[in-house]
């Protein structure tokens, strides 16, 4: 009697695309993801309704070399911080409650799981990033136009302004994700993020002059919001520049997670 030897199944992989909508799902379906995206609107249209409300209601005329841009999109600060804590806890909170380790032997490829996390938190990020500072830019130019002071988007520098707000927060979101992985927990991701977002600049102050003002312009937020100020000041970097200097901190953090992700215990 002849014996038909079994057909070997065919090896398949998971896909990058299905890791992909797998990533996007575990975000969407997160109360706190939500919880955060109200936080992040409440940042930005709120101090838009309240910087609006101040200049428009004042007694006072408008100083001139008002920047209504700039105030318009100040909640963008705010924002950052509340961006950088969904970023951390996306990954954060996987190792600390070891659901990571299901992540990772669902899909053993370590390195296209936090590519796939970071393509989801970062376009998601951008997205809302350029929804809400549009609509602080259009509430606080209404309440701006109240003592003639406020800008459309075709004068100079608005449009710009207003794009590379939501790309600021989107690189944000790229360097604290790669600082939770290579730190792997959530309080001391936030803690890094803290000490090289805000921790630099009082150190660098202590820096002889001459290079203190060399130094001081590269630094991750000092270079990055230049995106959204249409009036610089001397020495600062050009908008476009200061924004591929933070893209670049941030990138220099995720490739460091990337790197370690495959030599270190889930």
């Amino acid at each position: 009697m002849t014996t038909v030897a079994p057909r070997p199944i065919p090896a398949t992989t998971v896909g990058f695309g299905n890791v992909v909508l797998a990533e996007w799902t575990k975000l969407r379906s997160l109360r706190s993801s939500y919880l955060c995206l109200a936080l992040t609107a409440l940042c930005m249209l709120g101090l838009a309704v309240t910087m609006g409300t101040r200049w428009a209601y004042q007694t006072e005329p408008v100083p001139a070399g008002f920047d209504a841009t700039n105030v318009a999109l100040s909640g963008t600060y705010l924002a950052e911080v509340v961006v950088a804590a969904v970023a951390v806890m996306s990954l954060g909170s996987e190792y600390a409650t070891g659901m990571i380790r299901l992540t990772f032997t669902a899909v053993p490829q370590r390195r296209i799981v936090l590519l796939a996390k970071a393509i989801v938190l970062t376009v998601s990020t951008v997205l809302v990033g350029e929804l809400l500072s549009l609509a602080s830019f259009l509430t606080a130019q209404a309440f701006f136009a109240r003592k003639h002071a406020g800008v459309g988007l075709a004068d100079p520098g608005a449009a710009r302004s207003v794009v590379g707000a939501g790309l600021f927060l989107g690189a944000i979101a790229l360097l604290a994700f790669g600082l939770a992985g290579i730190i792997r927990h959530t309080a001391g991701a936030l803690s890094a993020f803290f000490g090289v977002l805000f921790a630099l600049n009082p150190l660098v102050d202590l820096l002889p002059t001459w290079l203190r003002n060399d130094v001081i312009n590269y630094l991750p937020l000092n270079a990055g919001n230049q995106v959204f100020v249409t009036q610089p000041g001397g020495g600062a970097l050009g908008p476009w520049t200061g924004l591929g200097v933070l893209a670049g901190y941030a990138a220099v953090s995720f490739a460091t997670a990337l790197l370690l992700v495959n030599h270190r215990d889930a």
